[in-house]
């Protein structure tokens, strides 16, 4: 379910902030003492909270500084605008940081862009063609938190994880994507927890490529996309194959909305689709109303799907609910089932319903109000994945545009 592009971030370096400038903490307030957002960046401490006033920001901002803090005072009133001529809404490269509670719009690729990867001269990237991103010299960024972030009108990714090991998405909403609303993607392992969204009128809802190991993926609401969820291994990445990511209590539902972005594949209709992944767990989601297939099981190039378990899963009225599409190429071994179902071997072509030309990422409708992040401490990083069960239907129906 990849599509071309995925792999290519423009990193927009700031001009350096003068060596003897002193820096400010433990709390810097926007605009009461510095007027931007980077300007407070810049200046503040580790371990610095900026705490960001209602306002529309008209900038990028770069966070290289471990361990802040930035959180705005109202969700919804919290606006950093890319006016569809910048490429990021926040590109974080340093340890530790948290972004909260405010809105990422109109970027031409990413809302927020969480990576290790950054290079002198502004230009950070997965890969270029086939050439994989060097991981010694990229090390993972360690540690990062996404909680209460509206992600709009963005061009490649709303929030989107990349070369970063140890974090949390929570609590954010996605739409207006034309590739996904949330991405993890080259992280091995990854010990990062995407639970609690609501992504809607997405080229995709999810999608996780080369996430292996303690990748969790925790009741969200992945309906009303042109796919709902993907897991993928893909070349053009390091750390193939995707392996040992767990999905559970995740409603994926409906997801074949025309007034969205076109994925560059033209898939739709599409619930859950597995590509070329190994030992993944998929339990207690519901899986329902995808016109086209519940869940696609599948290879990626000579990459087998291997060893996937289905438990406890609500799979229902979909166009089919499992296809199972292993190539003579990458012919697929124990893929099972509740009841004993097992998948191995080569299995049937795939065919593509057709797919509604779709919209400008930019002209996907604003999304709906959001709730505010509460003053109590967030939860811990703990995945608890035991503790989610099969959703129903409504699940944070309250916050989505898009009903079944």
């Amino acid at each position: 379910m990849r599509a071309p592009y995925t792999f290519v971030a423009l990193l927009l370096v700031a001009g350096c902030s003068s060596a003897a400038q002193p820096k400010l903490g433990p709390e810097i307030n926007v605009p009461a003492q510095l007027n931007t957002i980077q300007a407070a960046v810049d200046a503040a401490a580790e371990g610095t909270t900026i705490t960001v006033s209602p306002g529309v920001y008209q900038e990028s901002v770069q966070v290289r500084t471990k361990g802040l803090t930035i959180r705005g005072t109202q969700r919804g009133s919290v606006i950093i605008d890319g006016e569809v001529k910048r490429p990021n809404g926040f590109v974080v490269t340093a340890p530790d940081v948290s972004i909260q509670n405010l809105t990422v719009r109109n970027h031409t690729l990413n809302g927020v862009l969480v990576t290790g990867l950054s290079q002198d001269g502004g230009m950070g990237r997965g890969s270029t063609g086939y050439t994989k991103l060097d991981t010694q010299k990229f090390p993972p960024l360690q540690g990062f938190r996404v909680s209460y972030v509206t992600a709009s009108n963005n061009g490649l990714y709303g929030i989107y994880a990349f070369d970063a090991q140890h974090g949390v998405i929570e609590q954010s909403y996605a739409s207006g994507s034309a590739d996904s609303g949330f991405y993890v993607g080259q992280c091995k392992p990854c010990d990062i927890v995407v639970r609690g969204n609501v992504a809607e009128r997405n080229a995709v809802g999810y999608e996780g490529t080369n996430a292996s190991g303690q990748m969790y993926v925790l009741g969200n609401r992945f309906s009303g996309n042109r796919v709902g969820m993907t897991s993928n291994s893909d070349y053009q990445e390091a750390f193939v194959p995707q392996e040992d990511a767990m999905f559970a209590g995740n409603l994926v539902s409906d997801n074949a909305e025309a007034l969205s972005p076109a994925q560059a594949d033209g898939a739709f209709g599409l619930g859950v689709g597995i590509a070329g992944g190994t030992r993944n767990v998929l339990t207690r989601n519901l899986i329902t109303g995808n016109p086209g297939t519940g869940i696609a099981l599948g290879s990626s190039e000579d990459l087998a799907p291997l060893d996937n378990r289905f438990d406890g899963n609500v799979i229902t009225h979909n166009g089919q609910d499992v296809l199972y599409v292993a190539t003579q190429r990458a012919p697929g071994r124990n893929n099972c089932f509740d009841g004993g179902r097992c998948y191995s071997g080569v299995g049937e072509q795939m065919k593509k319903p057709a797919a509604p030309r779709g919209i400008p990422f930019n002209q996907v409708a604003a999304p709906p109000n959001q709730p505010e992040m509460p003053s109590d401490p967030l939860p811990d990083k703990a995945p608890n994945a035991e503790k989610y069960g099969v959703p129903t239907e409504d699940l944070f129906l309250d916050r989505a545009a898009v009903r079944s």
